[in-house]
């Protein structure tokens, strides 16, 4: 990933892929295999940068913070590997998932082992408020995943959306920055602030998330464009744009709980592609990313805080 916010932490994002890979050392060798292949598969790391960079503007010890951004980090690959194999998916990224080559038991046992491990580290920084943010951290990813299973599918609710892409994805963004502040020891303000800059920012990449759902190119994005739709998981373009057309018939039938078959999502999907509602939803994100910005302004003015305030414009900007 060539992006300038990672230049004062990519030896520290070199050492925390390493302290990942060092954790299946001594344990079975498939174990060994699946961490190399997870980790070789890249990503963006920026959970971890943005633990980096928060540890680093507030003068967290070094080792400590490498610690913890390689647990988070290793939480956050755990929830793909579930991910993965709830969704079916066979590619992440262009590259086979871990359940296109092992049995579901066995993908299973290997997201248990990457979850103990990340536990594990987290209880090494040896501050117990940051292991029970942690552990309410998975907690809320874990009941998250749940209701979006049993309850949340064709629902057009705007409450339900937010807290269903808190759990999935800005509670980890809140985390890892929390964290950081944390062990950082810094004020309580301080913690404060960082947690709110997480949110924010990790809402917004989950909009964008939603976006290129609609926007992206199937190679690119690796799943069919409006697949959530297809699957009954309404986000916010979809929301948006049945505020904005009414009497659509689509959008009438999700409005009344029922789930559109393949050619009504297909439909509704390349009417939302085409319509206003996509950049209203991107506008919506840019809102949350100035709140987080507008969330470190108390912090001194140092390399790494400008580097978190370009990671935030980062996730607006980006494509997959």
């Amino acid at each position: 990933m060539n992006t300038i916010f990672l230049a004062p932490v990519q030896e520290g994002i070199n050492k925390v892929e390493a302290l990942m890979r060092s954790q299946a050392n001594d344990h079975h060798p498939d174990l060994r295999a699946a961490m190399e292949l997870l980790i070789s598969a890249g990503g963006k790391r920026i959970r971890p940068t943005i633990t980096l960079l928060s540890g680093k503007m507030l003068g967290a010890p070094d080792d400590r913070l490498i610690i913890l951004a390689a647990a988070i980090e290793l939480l956050h690959t755990a929830t793909l590997v579930h991910d993965d194999l709830i969704d079916g998916s066979l590619l992440r990224r262009g590259i086979p998932t871990l359940n296109s080559k092992w049995t579901p038991a066995a993908t299973v046992l290997t997201g248990d082992f990457i979850f103990a491990r990340a536990a594990k580290l987290a209880a090494d920084t040896g501050s117990v408020a940051l292991m029970k943010v942690f552990a309410t951290t998975l907690s809320t990813i874990v009941n998250g995943e749940i209701t979006q299973l049993f309850t949340s599918h064709c629902q057009v609710n705007r409450d339900d959306y937010n807290r269903r892409i808190y759990a999935k994805t800005a509670s980890l963004f809140e985390t890892s920055a929390t964290t950081a502040a944390i062990l950082s020891q810094a004020p309580q303000k301080t913690i404060d602030d960082l947690c709110h800059y997480g949110y924010c920012i990790g809402m917004a990449f989950q909009i964008i998330d939603d976006i290129l759902d609609f926007t992206g190119e199937q190679a690119t994005v690796g799943k069919p464009v409006g697949s959530d739709l297809q699957q009954g998981i309404v986000t916010l373009p979809t929301i948006i744009y049945i505020e904005m057309n009414p009497k659509d018939g689509d959008g009438t039938r999700l409005r009344s709980g029922q789930c559109l078959n393949e050619d009504h999502a297909t439909r509704m999907a390349e009417a939302i592609r085409d319509s206003p509602a996509i950049k209203k939803a991107h506008a919506e994100a840019q809102q949350y990313i100035q709140q987080g910005i507008d969330y470190l302004s108390n912090c001194s003015d140092t390399p790494e805080r400008r580097s978190l305030e370009e990671i935030a414009e980062f996730i607006v900007q980006r494509s997959l």
